[in-house]
């Protein structure tokens, strides 16, 4: 298992009651990609946050990524909604 900070921005913010969590990752579970299909799981609040329909960005360490980025070795995942401009 690996430690990792979870920041929570906008819309994902306000559906979870929090900004952040430390959580364990899970075996299994390497890539930004792996991590929103683990959060889906974790409960009915997760899922409706995390749900498949909605394309969650994110940051490792504070530099976007790709849903295919490895994250073994992140100290920090920021995860936020898509930027719209306007």
């Amino acid at each position: 298992m690996h430690t990792v900070k979870l920041l929570f921005f906008a819309s994902l913010r306000e559906a979870l009651g929090r900004s952040e969590e430390i959580v364990e990752i899970p075996k299994g579970v390497n890539t930004v990609a792996d991590l929103l299909s683990w959060q889906c799981q974790r409960n009915l609040k997760y899922q409706r946050a995390f749900s498949a329909d909605k394309q969650i960005q994110a940051a490792i360490n504070n530099q976007h990524v790709s849903s295919n980025a490895l994250i073994i070795y992140a100290d920090e995942i920021a995860l936020f909604p898509p930027v719209t401009g306007g």
